[in-house]
């Protein structure tokens, strides 16, 4: 795929979604830290439904540590992991007060010293509360990148730093969110939707669904 494609392709998304953001509900970059460590192996929706209480009765990092683990298990009961989720929530929330007076850093070292946080969590808190350009590879954007010949890789980081190297610049802010809400929504796992699909004439995916008959 060359860059005329991939720009076309992008332009296509940015017509559709102008603003593309996260589907995790948040106030504050800690807030969305938080929401995306909880969000491993779990929904946005499911989660969006678990922190719609807990943010509004722990705002902040502060709040959160003085719920304690058993506090914090009692508002995340329906999230997968949420023990040891817990504890790593309480965790990073006592090591921001201590070092940060309870702020996120802008920073993707020290937000992945922090426990719970991988590169894909950092690179989601610095692009989508810090506006970095950086691309947060996850099972969708992993399939869609591969699956469209935008970006193919056989592991995680061969498929983020490829997609750093060809996204056109002005669509790099963005491109996170475009990709997997295409792959949520679109090109999904099993039975992808060619047939809506408004980049499908130039994806490289050999094995297209057809249209249904009429």
């Amino acid at each position: 795929m060359n860059k005329a494609i991939r720009t076309e392709i992008f332009s296509r998304l940015r017509e559709l979604n102008p603003h593309p953001t996260t589907e995790l509900a948040y106030s504050t970059p800690f807030q969305l830290l938080v929401a995306v460590v909880l969000s491993a192996q779990a929904t946005d929706v499911g989660v969006n439904r678990a922190t719609a209480r807990l943010f509004i009765d722990a705002p902040n990092a502060a709040a959160i540590h003085a719920l304690g683990v058993e506090g914090l298990t009692e508002y995340i009961r329906s999230i997968g992991l949420f023990r040891t989720k817990a504890k790593h929530v309480i965790e990073l929330a006592r090591r921001l007060l201590e070092q940060s007076a309870g702020e996120v850093p802008r920073d993707r070292e020290a937000l992945e010293a922090l426990p719970g946080v991988g590169r894909k969590t950092a690179n989601v808190v610095l692009n989508t509360a810090f506006g970095e350009p950086t691309i947060a590879v996850d099972t969708h954007i992993f399939r869609v990148s591969n699956r469209t010949g935008i970006a193919p890789g056989k592991e995680v980081r061969a498929v983020e730093d490829r997609l750093l190297r060809v996204v056109p610049a002005e669509f790099k802010q963005d491109a996170h969110h475009w990709l997997i809400l295409h792959g949520r929504y679109v090109c999904i796992a099993r039975k992808p939707r060619c047939p809506e699909c408004p980049i499908r004439d130039l994806c490289e995916y050999r094995y297209k669904t057809p249209p249904e008959p009429s």
